[in-house]
């Protein structure tokens, strides 16, 4: 199996544990754009490295060497995305296809200066963990948007699923992380949330957006 494609199974596997909690095989197909039987194949294959656990008919398990070797991957590629943004001046929305070519590369050197110039940082633009040199992730205990009320101010911390065109959205709504919001109002047929925050004095967002949103609670 080549190394990319190793790679890309399990960052792939990591990330859908992270957000669905078990990982299927259909689930696996459905991120990497391939067939069940072809999953079935390729895990089969990695389970032979010792990076996982599987059995027909049963979720995938990711092993502790297998989630600490795709939690190495994701530190890589949010580095790199924390470096085009802060140091090359790319916009949150430019940065994730570049970000995952680079991180391929082995040569930890490369990596690790990236870190150090970029003072070591715990998340990347777009709120998510970056994990440590031993795979481990520090947590932001962060709520949905959604879940507040009117009245409440929070601060944006994090986002879920950043693909380019939410983070066009945003960026036409002038939203960014850091941005301390107020809640105005609350439409109770459809859920979405009137805001305001900066120069922003009344700005909409549907619940689907508001879902999509991490905040920390300010007013508590």
């Amino acid at each position: 199996m080549p190394l990319k494609t190793k790679e890309n199974y399990l960052k792939s596997m990591y990330l859908i544990e992270e957000h669905v909690g078990t990982i299927a095989a259909s689930e696996l197909g459905k991120r990497l754009g391939v067939s069940v039987p072809t999953v079935n194949s390729m895990v089969k294959r990695l389970q032979d490295e010792g990076w996982v656990v599987y059995q027909k008919y049963k979720p995938i398990k990711l092993t502790n060497l297998g989630r600490k070797e795709a939690a190495l991957i994701i530190r890589k590629h949010r580095i790199v995305e924390m470096f085009l943004v802060e140091k090359l001046n790319f916009g949150w929305e430019e940065v994730h296809e570049i970000a995952e070519e680079m991180e391929h590369i082995h040569s930890e050197a490369l990596f690790e200066r990236m870190d150090e110039v970029l003072g070591n940082p715990v998340f990347d633009p777009h709120g998510s963990p970056i994990p440590d040199r031993q795979g481990k992730i520090h947590l932001r205990h962060s709520l949905k948007l959604s879940e507040m009320k009117v009245g409440d101010k929070v601060k944006l911390r994090a986002l879920l699923h950043s693909n380019s065109d939410f983070l066009m959205y945003l960026n036409n709504k002038k939203l960014e992380l850091g941005a301390e919001i107020t809640i105005t109002h609350i439409e109770s047929f459809d859920g979405s949330m009137t805001i305001s925050y900066g120069e922003e004095t009344s700005v909409t967002l549907s619940r689907e957006v508001c879902e999509r949103l991490f905040v920390e609670q300010l007013n508590v």
